[in-house]
């Protein structure tokens, strides 16, 4: 019997307002608060709000059979939190329903585990930690940010101890291989590896409106009909998208709402089902372990990381953001902490490509910049600022192991500190003994 894994991606970035040259040093503050607020709006009203409600409909009137899951970065978190609690609420409404599974990835949605595996462990540590204390349900199955993946990023997450990772099933890796089965990693049997269907994927995101598609228009029958028809031993179909692909992405107008609501009732009638990744992680055995050397994505034509490191400017500004790691992990400032975590959002580095035909006008329809240069100075300005608070806390002058014996003595301080005081409360709060009486 063949089953259905949808999993819908959530993300938006704080995008940085334009900051000058001039401004480094003056001005600490780097975001654009009127576009990030108007953008989400948007999205929300659009497409996170009626897609919420129209899937809590269906659960309840399928009886539990519907099952979807969600990657939301804990960048979008952080916004939702500030201009859209509403949205929240509805999230914990669908996960009171058991139907729904929530995943872990990067709290930044961030390209650290191609950087630096500390950080990369500490995001994902992060943005798990906030998705039980939001949600109730502690994250099983990993995806990392744009469906980035390797043998060595398998490993990592392995380590965390995560056994369920979500990519790309790019054509390059599996060659004649078909996505529709569950493989293992090649250098850990026990990580499993579940990949993105990406024709059935894209038939929905991408081409579901594009009147020139031979496909169209797509309907719910006519999309069953050929998960039905994929070959009687591949099981399994992954459906992994963006979430906006409903209400933002592809309007309203163009019925996908209907679509999406129809999906049970046709799969249903041909016998086909709804999994989560757990679900299918326990469910289905590999087939067979599958090497990928190099990392993968979903992004461009060449499923790579290009999209993101593919020229000099994106290179220079990843490789300065992450020239602080180190020295910016030991802050305590949170206002530090925070940007160093919103200024590593992978779109940064998207808006910077130079790439032309399709992929390129794919960066520039979701770039608010002019040009990948402009996008590249406006990022650098900022990182410049950042840099420079950076190095006022904990000087460039100061060796990595200078630095961490003087950390390692203030902690000690401050956990002597904090012993004194804790036996100080609990002195206060003996009960005084009572004096004894004077003798006669």
């Amino acid at each position: 019997m063949k089953t259905i894994c949808f999993y819908f991606q959530i993300h938006q970035p704080f995008r940085l307002k334009r900051y000058r040259f001039f401004d480094i040093g003056n001005d600490h503050y780097y975001y654009d608060d009127f576009s990030n607020e108007s953008i989400l709006q948007r999205v929300v009203e659009k497409s996170f709000l009626p897609a919420n409600k129209l899937l809590l409909e269906m659960i309840e009137a399928n009886k539990g059979k519907l099952k979807v899951s969600f990657s939301i970065s804990g960048v979008a978190l952080d916004q939702l939190e500030m201009h859209a609690p509403e949205v929240l609420d509805s999230f914990r409404k669908l996960a009171k329903t058991g139907c729904v599974e929530f995943l872990a990835e990067t709290y930044a949605h961030s390209l650290c585990s191609l950087k630096n595996p500390d950080e990369f462990k500490a995001q994902v540590e992060l943005h798990s930690k906030r998705i039980e204390s939001l949600f109730g349900n502690k994250p099983s199955v990993f995806r990392n940010t744009e469906l980035i993946y390797s043998d060595e990023i398998g490993q990592m997450v392995a380590e965390m101890g995560y056994k369920t990772i979500i990519t790309e099933g790019a054509k390059h890796i599996l060659g004649w291989k078909s996505p529709n089965f569950v493989y293992q990693s090649a250098v850990n049997s026990h990580v499993k590896l579940l990949l993105k269907n990406s024709k059935l994927s894209d038939d929905i995101s991408f081409r579901f409106s594009n009147q020139s598609w031979s496909g169209y228009p797509l309907t719910a029958d006519k999309f069953i009909d050929w998960v039905r028809i994929i070959p009687e031993n591949e099981q399994l179909v992954n459906l992994f998208m963006n979430y906006e692909t409903f209400g933002n992405l592809q309007v309203r107008e163009t019925g996908i709402f209907d679509f999406l609501k129809a999906l049970p009732k046709f799969a249903e009638q041909k016998g086909i089902t709804f999994s989560t990744p757990s679900e299918v992680a326990a469910k289905m055995k590999p087939v067979e372990a599958l090497p990928v050397p190099f990392p993968i994505s979903w992004a461009d034509e060449e499923r790579d990381v290009s999209a993101w490191l593919g020229n000099t400017l994106q290179q220079e500004a990843f490789n300065k953001i992450y020239s602080q790691a180190n020295r910016v992990r030991k802050t305590r400032d949170r206002r530090l902490m925070q940007d160093w975590l919103y200024l590593q959002s992978s779109d940064h580095f998207f808006y910077m490509s130079t790439k032309r035909s399709s992929d390129g006008a794919l960066h520039q329809h979701f770039s608010p910049y002019e040009s990948p240069f402009e996008a590249f100075t406006n990022y650098m300005n900022v990182v410049s600022d950042f840099c420079k608070r950076v190095d006022a806390q904990y000087p460039s002058s100061v060796g990595n192991e200078e630095l961490h014996s003087l950390l390692t003595t203030i902690e000690n301080q401050e956990l002597t500190i904090q012993k004194l005081e804790t036996e100080i409360k609990q002195l206060k709060s003996k009960p005084a003994k009572p004096k004894a009486a004077p003798k006669k």
